[in-house]
């Protein structure tokens, strides 16, 4: 028998997938929730788990996803015939997933260990949009520090651009090219300059190890090809190693004003979880930095983060000097759509 907490976890994950464009996901999550699963290692570990197992907690069904689409992506002989672009049945999908759950457990297991990481290259739409923000704001160039930055696939969102309609935003010769849809005001056409950038991550991923980048990609869904695509050009293009540590502690030393710089420290669905005290340390530290930033010192703070709203993201940002406080809009978690409000 399922215990309840696991069923209840594999269904609610069902739904957030579903509800973010994964039809193929929703089936998958939903199955784990009512077939039965084969004994053994793999049902043993998860039926038992102890803390959170829902997408709010340790993301158990996740972790579990993760393991099945890094076999499938390594070219496993049973997945790669139940899985997109494929369409099978339920009871064919599930059958497949039950003899790859016990064949293939110690692989599972050690995915199982590690929290899901998603280096969501889409998010990097309201960096574009931000960034062309601040540069035709203060005509300064920019250095960057990302907090919770995983592989740093985003830590150049310079290199990438944003196309809206007819209207190209970003370098001239990106890397990939970003198309949310995309609601409200147009962002500035300005160019920018990024002098320098850093991130920091708890557990960095490096895109040129072939087991870092297959991490990577195996957290994407199976039946979004799109986001496969753009994560491998972004893993192609990566150049910056991601520092190994505490973000609030890693950002102490990142403070310091540079003269004729703007300072963006950003973080995109990373935020919501740190600790709470890590979390109100690290404000109080950007808003004293804020208190000695001047008109050719100034300091962003921007952020996509979970506001526990019911439509996406918040975005917000914070300028200083003045502690200039702006609502930037909402957008899609996985960066399907954003709508902008700008500095309005």
């Amino acid at each position: 028998m399922i215990p309840d907490a696991i069923k209840q976890a594999f269904a609610y994950q069902s739904v957030a997938c579903a509800s973010l464009g994964s039809p193929f996901m929703g089936k998958l999550m939903q199955l784990c929730a009512e077939r039965p699963w084969p004994e053994g290692q793999i049902a043993d570990r998860i039926f038992t788990w102890q803390g959170d197992i829902s997408p709010l907690g340790q993301s158990v069904p996740l972790r579990l996803a993760g393991a099945l689409h890094a076999l499938c992506l390594q070219g496993h002989p049973v997945l790669t015939t139940v899985y997109p672009p494929h369409t099978v049945t339920d009871d064919t999908l599930w059958d497949a997933v039950r003899t790859t759950l016990v064949n293939d457990a110690a692989h599972i297991d050690t995915w199982l260990d590690s929290a899901p990481q998603t280096n969501e290259v889409r998010r990097a739409a309201t960096l574009i949009a931000v960034g062309q923000l601040l540069s035709d704001r203060y005509g300064l160039p920019i250095r960057t520090s990302e907090l919770g930055a995983s592989g740093g696939l985003n830590l150049h969102w310079d290199s990438y651009a944003l196309q809206l309609g007819d209207l190209h935003f970003g370098n001239a010769d990106p890397a990939l090219t970003l198309s949310p849809d995309w609601s409200g005001p147009l962002p500035p056409r300005t160019p920018l300059a990024v002098t320098s950038r850093s991130g920091v991550d708890l557990n960095p991923l490096d895109p040129s190890d072939p087991d870092h980048a297959l991490r990577l990609q195996a957290y994407l869904w199976p039946d979004q090809p799109e986001r496969l695509a753009l994560t491998r050009a972004a893993i192609s293009a990566a150049k910056t190693s991601v520092t190994k540590g505490d973000a609030i502690d890693w950002l102490a030393g990142q403070l310091a004003h540079q003269q004729g710089q703007l300072h963006l420290i950003y973080s995109t669905v990373a935020w919501q979880y740190f600790p709470a005290e890590k979390q109100a340390l690290g404000t109080k530290m950007i808003e004293t930095a804020g208190t000695t930033a001047t008109a050719d010192t100034p300091l962003a703070w921007f952020g996509m983060e979970n506001d526990g709203g019911t439509h996406g993201a918040a975005l917000t940002l914070r300028l200083w000097p003045g502690d200039l406080r702006f609502e930037l809009g909402r957008a899609d978690f996985h960066g399907r759509w954003v709508e902008w409000r700008g500095l309005a």
